[in-house]
């Protein structure tokens, strides 16, 4: 995975395979289901940046969502899954980990039943799916009731769409801090 800095974007297509889904799993999540969709584009496609890319990648995967095909709904239920349960105590991606940290701690141990339940009711309500959103410095409390409205709201076709957006907006923030990143 790339903890330092993403190559420039007009590499993309230059480089190995490997390469390219190390990429993909820096910006998202590591997913093979991804990884099958998107890898190919790299190497076919010129992006002007890595926000071309994201919301290129982001039309696959509302395209999966639109699709009658119950193979492409497994297949988008298996990428938002990559994302780590909000507030669990391990966390494979130092990428989630690092953006999860202020879910975890905090007011005790009644803070963290409470997200480990609504994440149970929200993968009750929408079989398949895992809650997916764009923390961004927001607190607990702001994420926990996002969390109770989009439960709330019941409606799986909103929720993908959401979801889809939320995994743009997370992966658009961390090119932007990988591009950026000092060599190391």
């Amino acid at each position: 995975m790339y903890t330092s800095k993403l190559p420039p974007i007009s590499s993309l297509p230059t480089l190995p395979t490997t390469e390219r889904a190390l990429i993909l799993d820096a910006l998202f999540e590591p997913s093979q289901p991804l990884h099958t969709l998107s890898v190919e584009l790299l190497h076919t496609q010129t992006f002007q940046s890595y926000d071309d890319l994201v919301a290129t990648i982001g039309n696959q995967l509302s395209d999966l969502a639109e699709s009658p095909s119950t193979s492409d709904t497994k297949w988008l239920e298996s990428i938002l899954g990559a994302h780590p349960r909000l507030g669990v105590e391990k966390v494979e991606s130092a990428q989630s980990a690092s953006e999860q940290a202020q879910l975890r701690g905090g007011d005790g141990e009644d803070d963290g039943e409470r997200l480990r339940v609504l994440n149970e009711e929200y993968e009750r309500v929408f079989p398949g799916l895992r809650y997916v959103v764009f923390v961004n410095g927001r607190s607990r409390d702001a994420v926990m009731e996002d969390m109770k409205a989009r439960i709330e709201r019941g409606d799986i076709k909103a929720e993908k769409a959401a979801a889809i957006k939320a995994m743009c907006e997370i992966a658009a923030d961390r090119a932007q801090k990988l591009t950026q990143a000092p060599f190391s």
